[in-house]
């Protein structure tokens, strides 16, 4: 039979107390608890004195002799297996595996090891090296210090100078110690809430993506978008794992704890290539103030990852700004609304904006988010709204967000987007995307946008270099993989256009534009019978839309028919209620039909409304290209050579 340890190291009362901190966790030997992020884990008594033995040591192997003396002196037989009980209860607490361990590591035949980063706070006292000294007490730091003297000074002295003299040779022969720990690309995990009664973690969210926006802001890092990040969210992965599918080095983890007005947000930045603890910390203020603290968090990071902030990134930093939770559950809604991609999405987006400027009428954020659902909405693939309604309220609200932060790259891009799409004014649709990109470089939706624009001009290659770029800021995002596929059939490229729209629908096989893009380059590839059926899911899944409609009476067209064809055609052209962007898509048709004139006839009544002109870089219209009245509207939109 195990008898239970006795305490370690325990404080007396007059003692001060020594709490050890490790990532999101602090160990209490007063208490004899073991916290994490502010809530109590669950450790019995024999677990938690070995973890505090392990801790007393960092980086060290503490033999499993030395362990059963100091736990179970008394004990003859059998501790090996209370031994090995205890480092798994340790492992359970902790969420930690001996397979890739990340705090306890077993070092086979001798004992463990405890791997993290490890501090020491004494009263309250700033965070300290477990083996620095403690603060002196009152009563000696009032004490001279006293001389030393003799051969005692000489020898310190000289093992001084052979410390500094190795610290030196050390930095000299392993420069590369530094550089393997340089963070160039970053995660931002999902914050976890752990507010005692959280009833909707809307808030935790977007803290994560305020903290994603403020460090995109600095040029030396890739960050990657919120859309990747949250997909794991709730998802049980090792730090190694998650950073080999998002292409990181490092990322950053932690918490967010609301209480009776007050909010604390508590982060750790992980060094993935070694599994290193980099920096961890915790900030505290009015649940109005916080953007504030999330500013704050940036900016350690960014310290800490050894960014240069220029000029435009320090007043970034630097600017105060306060935030309204409802204002700011509803424009999280919106987001999350608008990424679908679907006309009732964005219905759903434009209404959740709206209720956000409502509560906060000076969120620039909001406006900026309630212009791209506008823009989208009258666009020839989703049609919610005509195309001149679309562009003017997509301005107005791209404009004000620009009156209210001018240095908020999401509202630039927003502007550009709705002069892309309906402005047709491309130099300064270009200026603001450039604008855009210098002051977030990490917003993949300005990469993705200017991405089009770049393909409308006739730049191929650096339009492809822009999706690519989009990609790796935003890997696991639907509407950019699918987008990929329609640059991809835009080159020619059906093969591969086939490749990545299969990609994306491998994240989300219900994702409809990804169904359509597919369906797309299928039919150029003459498999018609399977681009229908791609058409088909796309409209079971999302509802009736111009694009998909349309690309499916294209198909019945070019399959023989026809009369299918026709009938759809007839059925919007009859419905602008229902179809009130519809001009390209039914001219789509005609095109499928052969119907040359009828065709040019929709694209002049295209024109008139302000149509988005990126439809016409389809392969589907290829058999116009050479036509007189073609070239003449591409001349008018300025896009002689498109």
């Amino acid at each position: 039979m195990l008898h239970e340890p006795e305490l370690i190291d325990r404080p007396a009362a007059t003692q001060p107390v020594r709490r050890t901190r490790f990532g999101v966790f602090e160990v209490d030997p007063r208490s004899g608890e073991l916290v994490k992020n502010g809530r109590r884990v669950r450790l019995q008594e024999q677990p938690f004195q070995l973890l505090a033995a392990l801790l007393e040591r960092p980086g060290e192997v503490v033999t499993r002799e030395e362990l059963r003396t100091l736990l179970w002196p008394q004990t003859v037989v059998d501790y090996d297996h209370g031994l090995n009980k205890a480092v798994s209860k340790i492992r359970e607490a902790l969420g930690d595996s001996a397979e890739s361990p990340r705090f306890v590591e077993t070092v086979a035949r001798r004992g463990y090891r405890f791997l993290a980063d490890v501090t020491v706070a004494v009263d309250g006292s700033t965070p300290r090296e477990p083996d620095s000294p403690a603060p002196a007490p009152a009563s000696e730091a009032a004490l001279p210090a006293r001389p030393v003297v003799g051969h005692w000074q000489g020898l310190a002295a000289s093992i001084g100078l052979i410390l500094l003299l190795a610290v030196a040779l050390s930095a000299w022969l392993y420069p590369w110690r530094q550089e393997a720990r340089t963070i160039h690309s970053l995660a931002v995990l999902p914050l976890v809430d752990t507010s005692e009664y959280p009833s909707q973690d809307f808030f935790a969210d977007g803290m994560t993506g305020e903290l994603i926006t403020e460090l995109g802001k600095v040029d030396t890092l890739r960050v990657i978008s919120r859309t990747s990040t949250m997909t794991y969210k709730g998802v049980h992965k090792s730090l190694a794992a998650i950073a080999r599918e998002l292409n990181v080095d490092g990322v950053i983890e932690g918490s967010v704890m609301r209480a009776n007005g007050r909010v604390r947000i508590t982060a750790q930045l992980i060094h993935v290539v070694d599994d290193s603890r980099v920096w961890a910390d915790s900030y505290e203020g009015d649940v109005r103030d916080a953007l504030t603290l999330q500013v704050r968090v940036a900016r350690a990071v960014a310290g800490q990852v050894r960014a240069t902030l220029n000029h435009g990134e320090r007043a970034a930093f630097d600017k105060p700004r306060s935030i309204d939770p409802l204002a700011y559950e509803d424009y999280l809604k919106g987001r999350y609304f608008l990424n679908k991609r679907t006309g009732d999405g964005l219905r759903a987006a434009i209404k959740y904006f709206r209720q956000a400027i409502e509560i906060d009428r000076n969120s620039a954020e909001a406006h900026s988010g309630l212009a791209d659902a506008y823009a989208l909405a009258g666009d020839w693939e989703y049609g919610v709204l005509s195309t001149t309604e679309a562009f003017s309220k997509a301005t107005a609200a791209a404009s004000r967000a620009l009156e209210l932060d001018g240095t908020l790259g999401e509202a630039h891009t927003s502007l550009a987007f709705a002069l892309d799409l309906y402005g047709w004014d491309w130099d300064v649709a270009a200026s603001e995307y450039e604008a855009a990109i210098r002051l977030n470089p990490s917003y993949a939706t300005a990469h993705h946008w200017y991405a089009w624009h770049l393909m409308l001009a006739g730049k191929t290659t650096e339009a492809l270099q822009q999706f690519s770029q989009a990609q790796s800021l935003d890997p696991l995002s639907l509407i950019i993989g699918a987008d990929i596929a329609d640059a991809l059939c835009i080159v020619h490229d059906f093969g591969a256009a086939v490749a990545q729209s299969r990609k994306t629908l491998e994240l989300d096989p219900r994702f409809a534009v990804g169904h359509y893009e597919l369906g797309q380059a299928l039919v150029q590839l003459g498999r018609f019978d399977d681009a229908i059926a791609e058409f088909r899911d796309a409209i079971e899944i999302s509802g009736h839309s111009s694009v998909f409609d349309s690309n499916l009476a294209y198909a019945y067209a070019l399959s023989g028919r026809k009369d299918d064809a026709t009938r759809i055609a007839a059925d919007m052209a009859a419905h602008g209620d229902l179809y009130p962007s519809a001009q390209a898509n039914i001219a789509l048709i005609y095109v499928g039909l052969g119907d040359r004139d009828a065709a040019l006839d929709w694209l002049d009544k295209a024109y008139d409304a302000r149509f988005n002109p990126s439809i016409l870089l389809r392969p589907a219209f290829d058999p116009l290209r050479g036509d007189a009245r073609f070239k003449g509207l591409m001349q008018r939109i300025g896009l002689g050579k498109a």
